[in-house]
């Protein structure tokens, strides 16, 4: 009796990573040395954005796509905060609005301009301030407009409206320990958070619940774990306590799924680096659990909704593993590895809207090297030109489908969806708007929950770089004013120098 190996079916197991040529890389770029697990690079489909080294302060780097080959080192950069800049992310709804967490304790959001920088940029259009410790997270929501969440090292999680400057809420007693990231579920409605005490987290910021997977011992005090029915607080007290999600010291990653579930990274007692796949319905143990191998470096993992695949990352690796996630065991499976020579310092990964259709391209990553960035092109293969339906279907879109006060009074929406069939060409982006609220003016009490600490900088309802929307007139009668008295000026400037060279011709000549 003979047995034939049966192999998975699956349309990404040849799944092949390849580098672009030399000249289409970005070179001579100083990435930044600074001791952090953040990915130190974001991309969108029209710029490249990546934290490099600066003194006196920190900055990053700001290119246009197109802008390859060497990059000249008087290049206009980002450099507005006081310390080093720890994490970027670009806003999922406008291309040219990117929000900065720094050392200098303040997240910044800035507008970058159309054409890309021809001068440095130092001005944010809103400073938000509310930390007491440096800024090393920082993620959009994905649907809800102008949300925007940061943590810190003081172990607080704020969200914020960037709209109005103003912070919506302040997650201030649920984390004992750094927290080492934090990811959206696909409708923005929870998110979950990766915590150095070994936690993994599952977060309503809106309702004050909260589920635990393995809270340390010692920290089950007065709490009921026989069942999920329990009492929460205002200030989102604990529900349950489980079991460990990785039981090594290291740092761990914790990202939310399409259809809910929660894919963590992480390290054994053994420091084995680890991938698990958890059930938020039933986090007792694992759905699946599998070690890699012994290296050190933390595994950085970027989730692709549209294919369930997942890429991941080690920091000082020189591969990119990917895997599938399927509803049948053993849930992760391992597809292949890419493998390059040198080392990766960080990773940016390229929206599904902003590849190359036509090529088959399914994902596209820009890796960092010590003095340049590496665009790594990930392709299913196919004989056929076409456009194929399985491998793109329906992504999210740069529409935002909420409004930040929609989202805090109890909304939920998924992502507005695009096709990417025809040749996506993007509508004009909108400026950002801050307009800040009269709080002198404002008779109503302040919320606990939501305590305004942010500052906006001299910008004020007006869109950047404009001369648009109300008060134009104003504006522009500013202006004419200015004009008339520098005409004025000018003849006055003309008559004196010329009476002064009439003295002057007069005392050659001898006269007195």
């Amino acid at each position: 009796m003979s047995f034939r190996k049966v192999v998975r079916q699956s349309k990404f197991r040849h799944v092949f990573g390849q580098p672009v040529k030399n000249d289409q890389c970005y070179e001579d770029i100083r990435v930044s040395r600074v001791t952090w697990d953040s990915t130190f690079c974001a991309v969108n489909p029209k710029f490249l954005a990546v934290i490099v080294e600066a003194s006196g302060g920190g900055a990053f780097m700001v290119l246009p796509l197109s802008k390859t080959g060497r990059i000249d080192k008087a290049y206009p950069t980002v450099c507005g905060h006081t310390g080093p800049v720890l994490d970027i992310d670009w806003c999922p709804h406008n291309d040219e609005v990117i929000a900065s967490g720094s050392e200098d304790c303040t997240v910044m959001v800035w507008q970058i301009p159309e054409n890309g920088l021809t001068s440095p940029l130092t001005e944010p259009v809103v400073v938000l301030e509310g930390h007491t410790k440096r800024v090393g997270i920082i993620t959009w929501h994905p649907t809800a407009r102008n949300v925007l969440l940061s943590a810190g090292c003081d172990n607080v999680v704020l969200i914020w409206n960037v709209g109005t400057a103003e912070e919506l809420y302040r997650l201030d007693s649920l984390h004992s320990d750094l927290i080492y990231n934090v990811s959206w579920n696909h409708n923005g409605s929870l998110f979950c958070s990766a915590c150095k005490d070994k936690s993994v987290r599952i977060i309503d910021p809106r309702r004050g619940t909260l589920v635990a997977v393995g809270i340390p011992e010692g920290k089950n005090d007065n709490i009921e774990t026989q069942g999920l029915d329990l009492h929460c607080t205002d200030h989102l007290s604990i529900l349950q306590e489980r079991e460990k999600a990785h039981e090594g010291a290291r740092p761990m990653r914790a990202i939310f799924l399409a259809d809910g579930k929660v894919f963590t990274t992480g390290f054994s007692r053994m420091s084995e680096r680890q991938l698990a796949l958890w059930d938020p319905d039933n986090l007792e143990e694992p759905m699946a659990l599998q070690e890699l191998d012994s290296s050190n470096g933390a595994l950085l993992p970027f989730y692709d909704p549209d294919t369930s695949v997942v890429y991941v990352c080690g920091k000082g690796d020189s591969s990119i593993r990917y895997f599938e996630i399927t509803d049948e065991p053993p849930y992760i499976h391992f597809l292949n590895t890419f493998t390059s020579k040198e080392p990766q310092r960080g990773m940016g990964s390229m929206p599904k809207r902003g590849l190359e259709v036509s090529k088959c391209e399914i994902a596209r990553f820009y890796k960092l090297h010590e003095r340049k960035c590496e665009p790594i092109v990930m392709t299913v293969p196919r004989k056929s030109d076409l456009f194929q339906d399985d491998l793109y279907p329906d992504t999210a879109g740069p529409e935002a489908a909420l409004e930040a006060e929609d989202w805090v009074s109890g909304q939920d929406a998924d992502p507005i969806l695009i096709s990417l069939r025809e040749a996506y060409v993007p509508s004009k982006q909108r400026d950002l708007k801050v307009s800040r609220r009269n709080v002198l003016l404002d008779s109503r009490p302040a919320s606990s929950s939501r305590p305004g600490a942010a500052t906006a900088t001299t910008i004020t309802d007006v869109p950047i770089g404009a001369l648009a929307g109300a008060g134009e007139s104003g504006k522009l009668e500013e202006v004419m004013q200015e004009l008339r008295a520098l005409r004025v000026l000018v003849k006055e400037q003309g008559e004196r120098i010329s009476r002064l060279e009439e003295q002057l011709g007069r005392m050659e000549n001898g006269d007195t």
